[in-house]
Parts: C-alpha cells; sequence; structure tokens
C-alpha cells in the first residue's frame, strides 16, 4: 500500500498565520511537527510503502525539507503546476503508481490531525482489505455535534460490519440542516481520505472523467525530473477539469464504500477547529507565545513575536505575526478567507508571504522597507548557497553578523568573518555561500530605485531555479 499526501492547500481561513507560499501544513500548529510531519508520522507504524507527495510547485522545497527533518523519502514529489482539484492530483499519483504491480493507494491530505492511533491504523487495514477487493473506500467521520464547517457523507445500507454503500456528498450544510443530518444517523462527516487500487480509481475515471485521465496521462508521458521532484507537462495538466473526486468518481460509482472513523480528527480548517484541537487553559483560552490575559474566556491567542494583553473580553480569535494582526468573532473567523482573497486581490505581499520567507537555502526577514531602501536578516544553511545573481535596480551590502560566508563578487571569491562585510554594486554578478558548519547569517542592506524580489538574474543555481 503507497499513501498519496495531497499537499496542495493554501489553508486562506487560518490567515496570517497561514499563506500562500508558506501554508498550514508546513506549520507546527498542533506539536512540535508541522501539519505534513504528523501526517508522515501517523503512517510509519502501519508499515507501509514510501508515500507519493502530490504537491504546489511553489511549496516543493518547504515539503522536501520537512521529510529530510524525519529522515523520511518519498517515492516521488509530483509538482502541480497549477491547483486542479482533487481528482486529477489523485490521477496522477494512480498513473505513476500503476507502473508497480497494480498497489492500493491510502489518499490523504496533509493538514489533518488524527488523536487515536489506534482507531486510525484499524479503520485504514479494514479498507485494505475492502479495496483489494475492488471497492473505492473513503472514511467518514463519527459526529459529535451539527458542524456547519465540514462536508457530509450520506451512508447506504451496511455491506458487512463497520462498512456501508455511499449514498452521497453534502456541502457544508447551515446549522438547521447540519441537525436533520445528525438526527438521521445516516451522515458522517467528509474526511478526504480515501483507500482504493490504483487501476480501480483509473477505471472509474475512464467511465466518469475520460477526459480528465486523457490529460493526466497526457501530462505524465512528459514528466522530467529536477532534483528531488517530478514535474509534469504543465500545458496538459491546466486542461483537467477542476472537480473533486467526491463529485468525478465517488459519488458515481457503484463501487464506493465508507467506512465510519471515530479517531480525534479534524481537518484544521479554520480558527476555530484549532481551538477546538488545541488544550485550553482555566478560562477557556489557548493560548499561544507571549500572552497576558485579565478577565478574558473563551479566546484562541496567538503572539508570535511581541506581548499581547487581552483585558475583558470574550470569545475571540486574536492572531499576531510579524507584519499582520487579526483580531475576529472565534465564531466567525472563518470570514477571514475573504480577507485573504480581497489582500490577494490588491496584490498585498501580506496575502501571499510572510515577513520571514523561506527558500531552499534557508530563510530572509524583511526587518526595514523604506521606499529606496531594504534591510534583511539572512539565515543561510551550512553547505547551502544563493544563485549566481545580478541586480539591474538595486546594490547591496553585506555585513557577516555569525558564521563565515564565501562570496563571490566578479571574478573573485573570498571569505568574510563575523563584523566584516563586502559592498556588491548594482549590476555585479555575487553569489552568498554558507562555508562553514552552523547556520550563517548576514544583515542586507539594500539600496536602489526597485527592491523587489523579481529583480534577480540567475545565471547558475543550485536548486534548479530559473
Amino acid at each position: 500500500m503507497i499513501p498519496v499526501i495531497l499537499s496542495g492547500g493554501s489553508g486562506e481561513r487560518l490567515w496570517p498565520l497561514s499563506r500562500a507560499m508558506y501554508p498550514k501544513q508546513f506549520q507546527n500548529l498542533t506539536s512540535e511537527n508541522t501539519l505534513f510531519q504528523e501526517t508522515l508520522i501517523r503512517l510509519s507504524p502501519l508499515k507501509i510503502d514510501p508515500p507519493i507527495v502530490v504537491c504546489n510547485e511553489e511549496h516543493r522545497f518547504i515539503a522536501a525539507e520537512n521529510m529530510r527533518a524525519l529522515e523520511v523519502s518519498a517515492q516521488h514529489i509530483l509538482l502541480e503546476p497549477e491547483g486542479r482539484n482533487t481528482a486529477p492530483a489523485i490521477a496522477l499519483a494512480a498513473l505513476i503508481a500503476s507502473a508497480q504491480d497494480d498497489p492500493v493507494l491510502f489518499v490523504m491530505p496533509a493538514d489533518h490531525i488524527i488523536k487515536d492511533q489506534n482507531a486510525f491504523e484499524t479503520a485504514v487495514k479494514q479498507a485494505e482489505q475492502e479495496a483489494r477487493s475492488g471497492a473505492l473506500v473513503t472514511f467518514g467521520i463519527t459526529p459529535d455535534r451539527p458542524h456547519t464547517g465540514y462536508g457530509y457523507i450520506e451512508c447506504g445500507k451496511a455491506i458487512s460490519a463497520g462498512v456501508y454503500t455511499l449514498t452521497s456528498f453534502r456541502e457544508k450544510p447551515d446549522e438547521q440542516i447540519a441537525k436533520e443530518f445528525i438526527k438521521s444517523g445516516n451522515y458522517l462527516w467528509n474526511s478526504g481520505m480515501f483507500v482504493f487500487k490504483a487501476s480501480a480509481y483509473i477505471k472509474a475515471l475512464e467511465e466518469f472523467e475520460p477526459e480528465i485521465l486523457q490529460h493526466a496521462k497526457q501530462a505524465m508521458s512528459k514528466t522530467r525530473k529536477d532534483l528531488d521532484f517530478t514535474r509534469i507537462d504543465e500545458s496538459a495538466f491546466k486542461e483537467c477539469k477542476n472537480i473533486s473526486i467526491d463529485y468525478a468518481v465517488m459519488e458515481r460509482t457503484d463501487k464506493g464504500r465508507v467506512i465510519p472513523l471515530d479517531a480525534g480528527w479534524s481537518d484544521i480548517g479554520s480558527w476555530e477547529t484549532l481551538y477546538e484541537a488545541l488544550p485550553k487553559d482555566d478560562n477557556s483560552n489557548v493560548i499561544h507565545g507571549d500572552v497576558h490575559t485579565r478577565n478574558a474566556t473563551g479566546s484562541m491567542i496567538h503572539a508570535d513575536h511581541k506581548l499581547v494583553t487581552v483585558l475583558d473580553v470574550d470569545d475571540l480569535v486574536i492572531v499576531d505575526t510579524k507584519d499582520a494582526l487579526l483580531v475576529a468573532s472565534r465564531k466567525k473567523a472563518h470570514n477571514v478567507r475573504e480577507v485573504a482573497k480581497t489582500l490577494k486581490s490588491k496584490s498585498r505581499t501580506e496575502a501571499k508571504h510572510h515577513r520571514t520567507v523561506y527558500r531552499p537555502w534557508g530563510h530572509y526577514d524583511s526587518i526595514c522597507v523604506g521606499t529606496r531602501d531594504q534591510v534583511k536578516r539572512i539565515t543561510v544553511k551550512p553547505g547551502a548557497k544563493l544563485s549566481l545573481q545580478k541586480h539591474e535596480h538595486r546594490s547591496e551590502h553585506w555585513v557577516v553578523v555569525k558564521g563565515t560566508a564565501r562570496v563571490t563578487k566578479g571574478d573573485g571569491v573570498f571569505d568574510l568573518h563575523e563584523n566584516e562585510s563586502v559592498y556588491i554594486p548594482l549590476g555585479t554578478k555575487h553569489a552568498l555561500e554558507n562555508a562553514g558548519n552552523t547556520p550563517l547569517e548576514i544583515i542586507e542592506v539594500q539600496t536602489g530605485n526597485y527592491l523587489g524580489e523579481d529583480d534577480i538574474i540567475r545565471f547558475e543555481d543550485l536548486y534548479g531555479r530559473k
């Protein structure tokens, strides 16, 4: 059995913590590990094959670094040039997996939590048995209340102990309809997890969505390796219909099966669900960071970088990051998605990036930005190197504050140590490398008439970027 980890979401409902270039699955929201890493750890006791990961091209280095930190290798990291929903993404995984002896695929999102590992493993083994007989299985989460933030699965008749036919999927209901679902006893929350043989899914696509399968095959016929990643043909994949596996296949097949799962599951899809998943203090507050409260109850308060004080309020979400602050009613905090979309439409950087931006070589923090100047703190991992590049609109001054920097400036290469500096004039080819065994930290001062990140002309790059 091969795990297929879908990691293409942007997590807009958790803005400003989750952003397009560093979304929720790569953040440690519920433990010291990221949600993506927790997914990998959850699979380890099952003793199944290494995963196939499907992720956004812009997240490829983050995903690879998350796996390296756990010493986990992927069979493939498939790069989606554009998100086309789950049906096409799973088609890519099924096609590349079918080169083996028709494995069972265990498809799951990268950003969920499951607290009861034993219940999870039992359900997965049961689903595997059903899948080997040709069924397409999904897990329905046993609901404990009429939740309006989840989709629902309508179950049909019992096939065997703990296995039901799948009747339909329902989008997130209003409260009254959710209550009716719960009262009927026939509805479960939609987990977004599936188990089936690769051949069974491909056959279902042939029957119900042949164009998706055709375009996915075309995209996979022109793959190319790029470091740890597998790139597919962009133009062919973009022709795939944007549709979920729920509606493309599962709701239309007579082989759909549902296995109830009661394992402390959450999709961490909003601030409310994150609040529900985390431990509370004596006043039912979820506290992260340097926070002082007085007469505050039922609130989620996240402070990353400064003291946050909260007085005489109830049921709020307060999230303070380096460059943005969210204050919202906890019950309505899911509407922050609309804020994120508005920021995106206005090309605000806060919709896409955090102030700290991660790169394959390390990260940088934009400490101060003016009209013609910018100050960054740059951290380079041991052995890593920034691309050989030049800028047409800015010059740079580097000061080493920790470690040893190997600098390429024009035709010269030399080392800089702590408290030493170098000036890189506009238009000069240059590169920065960490020549030591500990992280390199430098302060970079940029000056010029344009300071955008797209003012980079690369000549050589270890990471295959253009």
